[in-house]
């Protein structure tokens, strides 16, 4: 059990991710490599991953080297998904932050690791922060994405998406306390305390600095956290895998609504975004993004606000269940 003790202060600070975060979902992508758990949601994934893997090459390589870092145990070391006031989609930052850890953190969790009983690739040189070997795991990290995590990333999105409808719905309706019960059965909130299922007893008391929870379609069965109390406190939480199974895409709804209409759609379902990022994420011109916007808006399936000289959107409820299929 993982208690969370929180302060007035924690409280007031408890924050939503408004995106997966890349590093976290490819942590989480490796344990369940090595697991038959929840068959429904991963069975297609990992039977796909095996045929990866038998093929060797670049692909058997990296997820090799990554199953000795990330092993099916209690421990796997933090500098892999290092903390941040929001999560990171961008695998480029994720991978630079990555390889900009300090040396005396890779070496002292390089050295737990050991001591939990993994044998981790590259054990030595990654302790004492080798650059090379620091670079061939940037590309170990990339290359892994690229070959296992970024042909489910829609499904990712959108699973993540509607997480983050759900929690923000119970914020609205009830507060930071009402966001806290809305994790259960995972979690349970009796105050001053979240009382996580958790594989180890332990206390993590939050001091002040709040909490981030990171929703994730990877994590399975039970929350996760950072070993080290010290770091920035994350709680890594998993998502309602159904509603993607069924995932329309941009090219699926576009008889329904139009091709621009349907990936702006989309996009909004993915991420809160201005209007200007939506129209380079789709490409096409500003005035024409504003007015599919507007079309997708009048419909009741995006909802916008004003923020500053710039218009955010994101898909509503409604949306999020076009888009899945509900």
């Amino acid at each position: 059990m993982l208690r969370i003790h929180f302060t007035g202060a924690d409280l007031e600070n408890v924050r939503l991710a408004r995106r997966p975060d890349v590093l976290w979902e490819i942590v989480c992508s490796v344990c369940r490599l090595q697991t038959r758990e929840e068959p429904l949601a991963f069975d297609a994934w990992r039977s796909t991953a095996g045929t990866l893997l038998r093929r060797g090459g670049a692909a058997r390589r990296s997820a090799l080297a990554l199953r000795s870092l990330v092993p099916n145990a209690t421990y796997f070391p933090d500098f892999l998904t290092p903390p941040s006031q929001n999560a990171v989609d961008d695998l480029g930052v994720g991978v630079d932050r990555v390889l900009a850890t300090p040396r005396h953190r890779l070496r002292h969790e390089m050295t737990l690791l050991a001591a939990d009983g993994g044998r981790p690739w590259a054990g030595a040189a990654l302790a004492r922060g080798d650059v090379r070997a620091l670079t061939e795991l940037g590309g170990h990290l990339r290359t892994y994405y690229e070959q296992f995590v970024a042909p489910l990333w829609d499904r990712v999105h959108v699973a993540t998406a509607a997480d983050l409808a759900l929690r923000t719905r119970a914020l609205v309706d009830g507060g930071n306390q009402a966001l806290l019960d809305s994790l259960r059965p995972m979690a349970v909130w009796q105050s001053p305390v979240l009382s996580v299922d958790y594989p180890i007893d332990r206390d993590l008391h939050l001091g002040g600095r709040g909490l981030l929870l990171v929703p994730s379609y990877f994590c399975a069965r039970r929350p996760v956290a950072l070993a080290d109390d010290e770091l920035g406190p994350v709680l890594v939480v998993p998502v309602d895998r159904t509603c993607s199974w069924s995932t329309a895409s941009p090219r699926t709804l576009s008889r329904l609504l139009g091709a621009t209409r349907a990936a702006l759609l989309y996009e909004a379902a993915a991420r809160e975004a201005t209007t200007s990022e939506l129209a380079g994420a789709v490409g096409v011109s500003l005035p024409s993004a504003s007015q599919q916007l507007t079309a997708l808006r009048d419909g009741g399936l995006v909802v916008s606000r004003r923020d500053g000289k710039s218009v955010r959107h994101t898909a509503t409820p409604l949306g999020h269940r076009l888009l899945t299929g509900r």
